[in-house]
């Protein structure tokens, strides 16, 4: 499997993950464009995506998601309230409403719905998976839910959430309002709780951990890194940027006790969901 983040941040997210030629995107929260050159850079092409899901209805999440669709004609997955939450209306032939635990195929690969606390209408994270391995993409938790301690423990590729410094947004420029809005339960999880998240629910099979989501106001690539660091030494620790992609990765079982990860693509494995 392999998979990237096109674009992780408070300012737009968009993920990438395939198994051949099953490709699915998690987001379309950079404009169109944006997403055809970062793709570019990667080798990949917008035309073979066969679905996209989509987490809630903010707009860092699906700024680009009407053009995009209607571009290249790619079917749209997402919660009732979610779609009604984002006041688009998109050709009815895309539109694919699920629940938020949601199973749906696509290919070999199966993209699993999870419930979770965050100020939208009826939002989920996804879990990505071909019946091996798993990637999971967790961003926008209000906080670490019993849902989402149970995707750390079975991840083998996970996309967590450190979205904001606990000290950097306290002494920060935001107004008292946005800064209750994200550290009230409902909106982001700190570098902090990611970090006891990961710590307290990661089990021997992960391989590689992405933070991502990053606060362009109240967050550091330098903080995160020297936060989770130290508790990485044994798996691959990558940080995904608000400003380009990551690379393409692959995640290459060798064996059933072995696995090698790799540049240019990585792999996963979901089970027990």
């Amino acid at each position: 499997m392999k998979y990237a983040a096109i674009a992780s941040g408070s300012n737009g997210n968009c993920y990438y993950v395939a198994k051949g030629e099953d490709v699915v995107l998690v987001d379309i929260g950079i404009n169109t464009k944006h997403v055809e050159l970062r793709m570019a850079k990667l080798g990949l092409s917008p035309v073979g995506i066969k679905a996209i899901f989509i987490t809630h209805e903010h707009g860092d999440h699906i700024r680009g998601l009407s053009v995009f669709c209607k571009r290249y004609q790619i079917p749209v997955y997402l919660t009732e309230g979610t779609y009604k939450g984002t006041k688009l209306r998109l050709p009815e032939h895309l539109v694919h409403i699920i629940h938020a635990d949601a199973r749906t195929a696509v290919g070999e690969l199966t993209v699993i719905g999870i419930p979770k606390y965050h100020d939208a209408k009826e939002p989920c994270s996804f879990v990505i998976t071909d019946g091996t391995t798993n990637v999971s993409i967790l961003t926008d938790l209000g906080r670490g839910c019993d849902n989402v301690k149970h995707v750390i423990q079975h991840s083998d590729v996970l996309l967590l959430e450190s979205n904001y410094d606990e000290e950097m947004l306290r002494t920060g420029r935001y107004s008292y309002y946005l800064k209750n809005r994200i550290s009230s339960g409902w909106g982001h999880i700190s570098n902090r709780e990611a970090l006891e998240l990961l710590l307290e629910n990661r089990s021997p099979r992960l391989r590689h951990l992405i933070l991502g989501h990053l606060s362009g106001e109240n967050n550091t690539v330098d903080i995160v890194e020297q936060t989770f660091a130290p508790h990485c030494e044994e798996i691959e620790l990558s940080i995904a940027l608000r400003t380009e992609e990551t690379p393409l990765y692959e995640y290459v079982p060798v064996m059933q006790t072995i696995s090698r990860f790799v540049y240019v693509e990585q792999q996963i494995t979901l089970t027990q969901f």
